[in-house]
């Protein structure tokens, strides 16, 4: 049962995330979004902790301390800010800018996903409550954390139409820039 629940949610996050990216002008990215949330590594614990509220992943890292899908996951998708830190020369922990691109498919991942999980119970600040309940939890790059804040906070009190054109200006502006 779960197996089809999960295949589900994964499917709709995916045509939400593709229908922003397209709003953006992400066309490739929008196509090429979580394609590797069906690979084994990740898809069977998805089933197995699916619960259809939040990420299975969640629950995972509750009971074994951290997600071996999620681990996965963040190493292979440029659009997630973890995937944009290392530690340097003396073994301490840094945080690098992302590129405009993935900072564009990020802010259409968390919109889709806030209204994946939250159903109808969505509205626009879903995905900036989410932020700001983790943000002092989060290392990203200080110009990224707060690009994506004003993004959240603009989505917030203007609404979708504005939020988006607003990405696909910005998009626009940083086209050539990929890393």
């Amino acid at each position: 049962m779960n197996f089809f629940k999960h295949l589900h949610t994964i499917n709709h996050h995916r045509r939400l995330v593709r229908k922003h990216c397209f709003r953006v002008g992400l066309y490739w990215q929008g196509l090429t979004h979580d394609l590797s949330k069906y690979s084994p590594s990740e898809f069977w614990p998805g089933v197995r902790y699916f619960q259809g509220t939040r990420s299975p992943q969640a629950r995972e890292r509750e009971l074994f301390g951290y997600s071996a899908a999620w681990l996965h996951h963040k190493g292979r998708n440029k659009h997630h800010f973890e995937y944009w830190s290392d530690s340097d020369a003396c073994g301490g922990f840094i945080c690098v800018e992302m590129p405009p691109v993935y900072f564009a498919e990020m802010i259409c991942d968390r919109v889709a996903a806030s209204k994946t999980y939250k159903g109808k119970d969505y509205t626009d600040s879903s995905p900036l409550e989410y932020f700001n309940g983790r943000k002092d939890k989060m290392r990203m790059h200080p110009k990224t954390a707060a690009l994506l804040e004003e993004y959240l906070v603009m989505l917030s009190e203007q609404g979708e139409k504005v939020m988006f054109a607003h990405l696909k200006e910005y998009v626009k502006e940083n086209k050539k820039r990929k890393c």
